[in-house]
């Protein structure tokens, strides 16, 4: 993994807001109708019979759930705008999947837990305060635009953050660590911020770090 991709993307200029977008595209975002693919890593390749997804942490026992499992709850799809740190922004784009509060009924969270740690293939990790989790538009999602997710978009499930930067919205995911405390994740480590929101350009941990606007343009397209 690149560890250093915070501390290399420095002084940069920033692209100009379209006054007819100011109240839905974050400051610094370019809208892009494509779908870059981004990610650490190799993309992982499943058995879905070996397949699950577990709770752990402040959630009184462990819990496993199958993929059958997820697929039996209830499901959603969501409309929402979605904006990466790389400085890109894709509207109106329809996730399917089980919202995290319809996936918080199947166990029981200990009423000290204010944090989630999300872990997903390959040792990859990013915090979320539980409290943005249970948002209505917040979902495990398996399928984009009516279609099962494409394994580099994060098959066979992937957590939608949709009011965070992207990297919140991991892919692969394999558990949710229930947690007290506050705990950074991979990129959080990395020099990344601790929340993310795009409006307020919650990019990275300190000035010092600054991201090119043409940074996404180098990624795979899908």
């Amino acid at each position: 993994m690149d560890l250093n991709k915070a501390d290399r993307i420095k002084k940069m200029r920033v692209p100009k807001v379209d006054e007819k977008l100011e109240n839905r595209l974050p400051p610094g975002q370019v809208e892009t109708k494509k779908f870059p693919i981004l990610h650490e890593g190799e993309v992982p390749l499943y058995d879905m019979k070996k397949w699950s997804l577990s709770v752990e942490g402040l959630v009184g026992k462990r819990v496993e759930f199958s993929f059958e499992d997820i697929m039996k709850m209830p499901q959603t799809t969501v409309v929402r705008d979605i904006h990466c740190v790389t400085r890109w922004s894709r509207f109106d784009n329809a996730f399917e999947g089980v919202k995290f509060t319809d996936f918080l009924k199947h166990f029981n969270v200990d009423p000290k837990a204010k944090y989630v740690m999300v872990h997903a293939d390959y040792d990859y990790t990013t915090n979320v305060p539980l409290q943005d989790l249970l948002r209505d538009d917040v979902i495990l999602a398996h399928s984009f635009d009516g279609k099962p997710l494409t394994e580099k978009h994060g098959f066979p499930l992937r957590l939608i953050v949709p009011h965070l930067y992207f990297w919140k919205s991991a892919k692969w995911i394999r558990k949710f660590e229930f947690l007290e405390e506050d705990q950074p994740g991979f990129w959080e480590q990395n020099g990344f911020h601790m929340y993310g929101d795009p409006f307020k350009e919650e990019r990275f941990s300190s000035d010092e770090f600054e991201m090119p606007e043409d940074e996404w343009k180098k990624k795979e397209y899908d």
